[in-house]
């Protein structure tokens, strides 16, 4: 059912992107402002649209592990804004509960690049 190798890219991807976004947190005014939440929000849904369209084994299937995969990179994102002291603590399940959604809908427009992918469009 899961592809491991597919899913730890997605993941090394999601991750490192995430713990970019946050270190421009940090540093810069205007993204904490703008860009904290619809980044995060954009790198899960990226990162489940990334395994979902290598792996291409169905809606649900590919819902459910870009779910997976946008939930935990988002948690370490919002993890390493609160280590830096950039968020408090209580927004980590709503920003992660919003990823989890944002990443399954990734992993449907990926299903959906998959099937195009192999219709030879």
């Amino acid at each position: 059912m899961i592809d491991t190798r597919v899913f730890i890219r997605a993941f090394i991807v999601g991750v490192v992107l995430e713990i970019a976004l946050m270190v421009a947190t940090h540093f810069i005014p205007f993204v904490e402002r703008q860009g904290f939440l619809l980044g995060g929000m954009t790198i899960s849904a990226v990162a489940g649209y990334l395994y979902a369209m290598d792996t291409g084994k169905g809606y649900f299937t590919s819902a459910t592990m870009a779910a997976i995969i946008g939930g935990a990179v988002a948690l370490i994102g919002v993890g390493l804004s609160v280590a830096l002291h950039d968020a408090p603590t209580r927004v980590v399940p709503l920003f992660t509960t919003i990823c989890v959604v944002t990443g399954a809908v990734g992993g449907l427009f990926g299903q959906m690049s998959a099937n195009l992918k192999k219709m030879g469009r």
